[in-house]
């Protein structure tokens, strides 16, 4: 497989081809936050909270490093005060329920009134239902601040009974909605 190489941060790093931005940085010790990233599945980028600036071609542009492919010589910026900008302002969004990010981005209140506390929406617990468990019980229903993740009332109790998605919910939300069932 080819290498190619690329600048994170100011620092000149290799990596394969194929690799995402996320996979790189991780592999050079360059922290990038997530939600919805978990070895186990396909990247989404659902969360936005892994975005990153990339320069190529004299552009700039903002991407989700964990669905981005890192490219010959890609420049990116992974911590410029326009990404601290955007993570402070997903995770008020998401706040209350990511306590950890919360603490790590100094947001300890959200100039946005969410509909539902309970879940950040990361939606790992769908796509773990999908793509590993196979089951597709759980989904995302509704739009916008209206979106929750709900489960097929055919498949409550398969749902019940599994427990397979519930060390993935950063919140741990899917636990306590499941005991509800």
């Amino acid at each position: 497989m080819k290498t190619i190489q690329l600048e994170i941060d100011g620092k000149k790093v290799h990596a394969k081809e194929g690799a995402t931005i996320l996979e790189v940085a991780r592999q050079n010790g360059i922290y990038i936050p997530t939600l919805c990233n978990h070895p186990e599945l396909k990247p989404s980028g659902v969360c936005r909270l892994c975005m990153v600036e990339i320069s190529k071609n004299k552009r700039k542009n903002l991407v989700a490093s964990c669905v981005y492919p890192a490219e010959e010589n890609l420049v990116v910026k992974t911590d410029s005060e326009k990404i601290r900008k955007i993570r402070r302002m997903i995770v008020e969004l998401l706040w209350p329920t990511v306590p950890a990010l919360a603490k790590e981005f100094g947001v300890e209140k959200s100039r946005f009134v969410p509909e539902h506390t309970e879940c950040c929406l990361c939606g790992l617990c769908v796509q773990y239902c999908a793509e590993v468990g196979k089951l597709n019980a759980a989904y995302f229903k509704g739009r916008g601040i209206n979106r929750e993740v709900a489960v097929l009332p055919e498949l409550v109790d398969d749902c019940a009974y599994c427990t397979k998605c519930y060390g993935l919910c950063p919140g741990g939300w899917i636990v306590i909605q499941a005991m509800a069932l």
